[in-house]
């Protein structure tokens, strides 16, 4: 005689990432009435099932009921691709980041403004006001549209371009003449200050700011001709900008917001030609950046690192005379001989900027193929590079 029954089974298998299945299993008990009957029972089990446990088809699950192994089902599954599971990812969607110093797509700033947004942030530039209109005109007419194709197909989008001049903490700080000049008397506030406020105005709060600022008017003069004013003028605009980016822009940012800016080798060694007091801004922004992460880092809980990129064509690089003499020398002398790009110094900065590294602060990321680590050249006569 056949009767349904009620049975208590449960499925033994390891525990990993899991999926649920549900599988049907015929199995035979006995049921006591007033005497040993045997029923043919049919149960659906749910089953919770690894899916790193079946690295082929044809794995067999074992089914017990009642604490006794009465069977094995034959649980068909298709083999599971790397592909298809969840990857460790750079995952920026729902982060605001304002991205200082973009004025064309070739630079580290355009590269890195790219990566955030290849990462799902919504990311604001803020733009050299002499740069700024040639800037806009170039993305309406399009020129630009290559370059800002995301990896999907899609075209990035600035949520907003905002006038700035690093060299000025707030518009009083500004000279009237130029306040009043053509080229910034359209801008607005276009102070440190000012982009902070209009920020918050904008978005209200923001997770990412990225310095990729840098001005040296004497940087082709050897330091000692390098005059008080030109000396100053390096430093202010490189290294005290990105102090004053995080006095006015860290009190905006929602708890965990992520600082990054960029230098140099020729903070440490020497570069000949790389003047006009470049090296020493260089060298007190990388300080700063030790000084900075701590002091925001107990105040806000926000995190401050720079990378030292090695050299790179971009048009602002182009001014010191003979950037293609140091990209040469340090391919050369590289233990990864391939070119820097632009790209992975974007990809850095979004890794830094990202969840993933919420535990690094206070550093100086080496990208530069190695070049920082080398303490001899390889190209030089006797050497004998591998």
């Amino acid at each position: 005689m056949s009767v349904p029954v009620p049975v208590s089974v449960s499925v033994s298998v390891p525990v990993s990432m899991s999926v649920p299945v549900s599988m049907s299993v015929p199995v035979s008990v006995s049921v006591p009435v007033l005497m040993s009957v045997p029923v043919s029972v049919s149960v659906s089990v749910p089953v919770s099932v690894p899916l790193s446990v079946f690295p082929r088809s044809g794995t067999r699950a074992m089914i017990v009921v009642a604490g006794s192994a009465l069977a094995c089902a034959a649980l068909e599954c298709r083999s599971i691709s790397r592909d298809e599971r969840a990857m460790l990812a750079i995952d920026l969607r729902g982060k605001r980041a304002l991205v200082a110093g973009v004025a064309d797509d070739a630079g580290f700033g355009f590269a890195i403004a790219k990566a955030l947004a290849e990462a799902g942030a919504e990311v604001a530039v803020a733009t050299w006001p002499p740069a700024l209109v040639i800037f806009r005109t170039m993305l309406d007419r399009g020129k630009f549209d290559e370059s800002m194709t995301l990896s999907d197909g899609s075209k990035m989008k600035f949520a907003k371009i905002y006038p700035l001049d690093a060299d000025y903490d707030t518009l009083a700080d500004a000279p009237a003449e130029l306040r009043e000049s053509k080229r910034y008397r359209d801008c607005g506030d276009f102070s440190i200050a000012g982009v902070a406020a209009a920020v918050a105005a904008d978005w209200g709060q923001l997770d990412i700011v990225v310095h990729s600022l840098a001005n040296g008017p004497e940087v082709k003069n050897p330091l000692l001709e390098t005059s008080r004013k030109g000396y100053l003028a390096a430093v202010s605009a490189s290294a005290y900008s990105m102090v004053s980016a995080v006095q006015h822009f860290a009190p905006i940012m929602r708890p965990g917001g992520s600082f990054v800016s960029l230098t140099y080798m020729a903070s440490e060694r020497v570069v000949p030609g790389y003047g006009g007091g470049m090296p020493a801004a260089k060298a007190a922004l990388e300080s700063d950046t030790r000084t900075l992460a701590y002091e925001a880092g107990r105040k806000w809980g926000h995190r401050v690192n720079v990378i030292s990129a090695g050299p790179l064509a971009s048009r602002a690089a182009s001014a010191i005379g003979f950037i293609g003499q140091m990209i040469d020398y340090n391919q050369r002398n590289s233990p990864l001989t391939s070119p820097l790009t632009a790209e992975e110094v974007g990809a850095t900065a979004a890794f830094l900027c990202s969840p993933l590294a919420s535990g690094i602060t206070g550093t100086t990321m080496y990208v530069d193929k190695g070049f920082a680590a080398m303490g001899m050249a390889v190209d030089r006569e006797g050497a004998k590079p591998l």
